[in-house]
């Protein structure tokens, strides 16, 4: 775990977790609508990567919710549970392998059987309202993580950055696809979210998105 900043006062320690914990609930309440939204568009159109897509929403809920544990246990005690906290930022990773097992799974599926998508203009909503709101969400975050020195909140908003790269390729595939008409773009696209899942849930389960995210500044 990264220390504290030394030059934040107990009363801006907690109200910048407090801030965090906002944010962590925001996350939870939009993916949760997101994920639902993504997932049925996905289902019925047949396209494998707005329902992995959805999945993702899904799994960056339930480590917000984690996050957002942690973060109200620390407000209740006043103190940082360091070995509860890796156990947590584990457990997000081992979500990253779930999404990338089920989406390569379906991927190969929908590439045996020829399958042809339908349009999706719920998807292509749901996909650019992402684009708008991650980003800055992804921000807030890091702000209040790099002011803590927090780990936890900065693996949280690094997962908010992949809903973000996600969206972007999810997107892709199916302007692809709408401009082509071919079906395999939609598996490949579902590919390449299996292939960011892997590589962050390697990072998280090893502790290093927080690294690399901090690399950034």
């Amino acid at each position: 775990m990264s220390s504290p900043t030394s030059t934040l006062s107990p009363a801006d320690t907690e109200r910048l977790t407090r801030r965090g914990l906002r944010l962590a609930q925001f996350t939870v309440g939009y993916n949760v609508i997101e994920g639902i939204v993504a997932v049925t568009a996905g289902l019925m159109a047949g396209l494998v990567s707005v329902v992995g897509f959805g999945i993702d929403s899904g799994i960056e809920s339930i480590a917000a919710v984690l996050v957002a544990l942690r973060l109200s246990a620390r407000l209740r005690h006043g103190e940082t549970d360091e070995r509860k906290e890796k156990i947590a930022l584990r457990l997000v990773a081992v979500t990253f392998f779930v999404l990338a097992a089920y989406v390569t799974f379906e991927g190969i599926r929908s590439l045996i059987e020829g399958e042809a998508p339908e349009s999706s203009p719920v998807s292509v909503i749901i996909l650019v309202l992402s684009l708008i709101i991650m980003p800055i969400l992804a921000a807030a975050k890091k702000k209040v993580g790099t002011a803590l020195g927090d780990n936890l909140i900065l693996a949280d908003a690094a997962e908010t950055k992949i809903c973000v790269l996600l969206s972007v390729s999810t997107l892709a595939g199916l302007i692809i696809y709408a401009l082509t008409g071919a079906v395999w773009v939609d598996p490949v696209a579902g590919f390449v979210i299996a292939a960011f899942a892997i590589m962050e849930g390697k990072e998280a389960w090893e502790g290093e998105l927080v690294e690399d995210d901090d690399d950034d500044d």
